[in-house]
């Protein structure tokens, strides 16, 4: 799951960073409200972590930026206890949630566990595409033509979900190196390509009517093939 965090405060937002990571969480770091809303505006992330107090732009502005560029990723709004206004203005603007500084990690997880929860039951049959699908939960992609299945590694599962929930539309290299491995990586576009060749293989294993079918100089799309 991929996380932007918008925080000003140096300290805090190292901490939380490492601790997410800890989490298994990959987490972009924001130091301003113009850094953020740039970030933001990727529409790459499952939850963004916005502080209102930020310099340049405050966290209410990026979020109402984000909302009328029409971006819902959902927001989990940071927030001092004598906020109170900024909590009702923070949930009118389009936030989804928000934590009372100072907040203990396990009830941060728990509230990006419900937000991602929440995001995601709608969209679960963007999980089937053609004759494939992957189950909630699982590692697994399946074919319901040929009955097979076979496992994904961790880079693979997460390419093939992004591939999943955008089918039938290009996705340029960077839109991938970006969601996969985040913005500040030294990753190449020959890696992507070769996750997509391991992909493709194992599409081919399984026997499905879909491919992965390279857009020169665009990116990837993936397509149901057209049977006799």
């Amino acid at each position: 799951m991929r996380l932007l965090l918008v925080e000003d405060e140096e300290g805090f937002g190292e901490a939380l960073c490492a601790s997410l990571k800890l989490e298994h969480y990959i987490t972009d770091w924001a130091k301003d409200g113009e850094e953020g809303l740039s970030l933001g505006l990727s529409d790459v992330y499952d939850v963004i972590i916005l502080d209102i107090m930020l310099p340049v732009m405050n966290g209410l502005e990026v979020l109402q930026s984000l909302r009328k560029q029409g971006i819902h990723t959902p927001v989990l709004l940071l927030t001092a206890k004598s906020e109170i206004e900024d909590k009702i203005t923070g949930l009118d603007s389009g936030a989804d949630d928000y934590l009372t500084k100072p907040f203990h990690r396990e009830e941060l997880y728990a509230r990006l566990r419900a937000l991602t929860r929440r995001n995601a039951a709608p969209t679960l049959s963007n999980l089937a595409y053609g004759d494939i699908y992957m189950q909630q939960g699982s590692i697994e992609i399946c074919c319901k033509t040929s009955g097979l299945s076979l496992a994904l590694n961790g880079k693979e599962y997460q390419l093939m979900e992004y591939l999943l929930r955008n089918a039938g539309q290009i996705i340029s290299r960077e839109q991938i190196i970006e969601k996969i491995w985040g913005y500040d990586t030294n990753v190449e576009y020959n890696n992507v390509e070769v996750y997509i060749s391991f992909l493709r293989k194992k599409l081919n294993f399984i026997r499905a009517q879909v491919s992965i079918q390279t857009i020169r100089k665009l990116g990837y799309k993936l397509t149901q093939d057209k049977q006799e």
